[in-house]
């Protein structure tokens, strides 16, 4: 029987969802319409704040698993905003995946967080994501949704990786001492959601990330290497060049650990480091 997977914000990996697991029909709010080639089928419906989705009792009757990856804005979440009494009431309603950020953690100096490490974010994305956090859970507690929040690091995958970059010109090795960031495979990440929708824990928390964490420079110099380019030259933190936004991403430093989702969830997986992820989008991307 097919299942429906409806996605507030029917994004990066929830396109990649409909591309991987086809047995799953994908509904969901976009602005951007499929890109020529993509793969996966899905419908999309106009969504934002101020206009929540006409008649989404009705067109959502039969939705039993939601996505929620649309960053909270300086309100709030505008899907809980908009949109939680009518998600709360769907009848058919198993599994509700919260995609958050390991912003939350804060900066820990480059020390490893798991999922009982505490709220400690530095910047405001982290603080609107804690909030954001906290009213879903609000809803689990108070009326039993069946919630389930992930805490991602960057995402990466075909189109969107350090390959590109370097074929763009836009790559840069920033060394700021003792920083490293951690990552997930695009592929790796849409596994992981549909591995607990299949096995669903309401009120779980999971860290999503690969197994290495890594200086951000490194995986620009294996980038290089795999397309037999010279890397950017490295460029001291305290004088490059960063915009406020691309400065404080390097605020916060630390490792996240992914043993829960190997543990409970049962993932393997396909990407464990850069090196592996890189290498497989190398042939799918445009060589300098």
């Amino acid at each position: 029987m097919t299942q429906q997977l409806f996605c507030f914000g029917l994004g990066f990996t929830a396109r990649q969802i409909a591309a991987d697991y086809p047995e799953w029909e994908v509904l969901g709010t976009s602005r951007t319409p499929p890109l020529d080639g993509e793969t996966g089928e899905f419908s999309i419906f106009p969504f934002r704040r101020g206009s929540p989705i006409a008649d989404f009792s009705n067109l959502a009757r039969d939705v039993s698993h939601i996505l929620l990856s649309i960053p909270p804005d300086d309100r709030g979440d505008p899907v809980y905003d908009e949109m939680r009494e009518q998600i709360a009431g769907l009848p058919n309603l198993k599994w509700i995946g919260y995609l958050s950020t390991t912003g939350v953690y804060g900066d820990l100096g480059g020390d490893w967080v798991d999922e009982e490490s505490p709220y400690n974010p530095t910047g405001k994305r982290g603080e609107r994501r804690m909030q954001a956090e906290k009213a879903w859970r609000g809803l689990y507690e108070t009326r039993g949704l069946p919630l389930h929040i992930f805490r991602l690091p960057g995402i990466y995958g075909p189109g969107r990786n350090q390959l590109v970059s370097l074929k763009n010109g836009k790559a840069r090795r920033i060394v700021k001492p003792g920083q490293v960031f951690s990552r997930i495979h695009v592929a790796d990440l849409a596994a992981i959601l549909v591995a607990s929708m299949q096995k669903p824990n309401p009120g779980a928390i999971y860290n999503v990330a690969d197994d290495e964490p890594a200086p951000p420079q490194d995986v620009v110099s294996y980038a290089a290497e795999l397309l037999g380019v010279v890397p950017p030259p490295l460029v001291d933190f305290e004088a490059a060049d960063l915009s406020p936004m691309a400065r404080s991403f390097y605020s916060d430093s630390k490792r996240v650990s992914n043993s829960k989702i190997k543990s409970e969830l049962g993932i393997s997986l396909k990407f464990p480091t850069y090196r592996e992820g890189l290498a497989a989008l190398l042939p799918g991307e445009t060589r300098i």
